[in-house]
């Protein structure tokens, strides 16, 4: 996923530069939007390793 939101990034900035704004704009919502879950996955994991090691550890 994270690999989508930067090739997004990466057309959002060519587009930009060539003068194509609304396919700039568009590639860097998307971009943002596949960044945005990508990280929210990436937390709820580590939130998710910390409860089953808390629960692993437990007496």
């Amino acid at each position: 996923m994270i690999k989508y939101a930067v090739i997004f990034l990466v057309i959002s900035v060519i587009a930009g530069a060539v003068g194509f704004t609304g396919v700039s704009a568009l590639a860097r919502r998307i971009s943002l939007l596949l960044f945005g879950l990508f990280f929210l996955g990436f937390l709820l994991l580590i939130g998710f390793a910390m409860l089953v090691d808390q629960a692993v550890t437990a007496p």
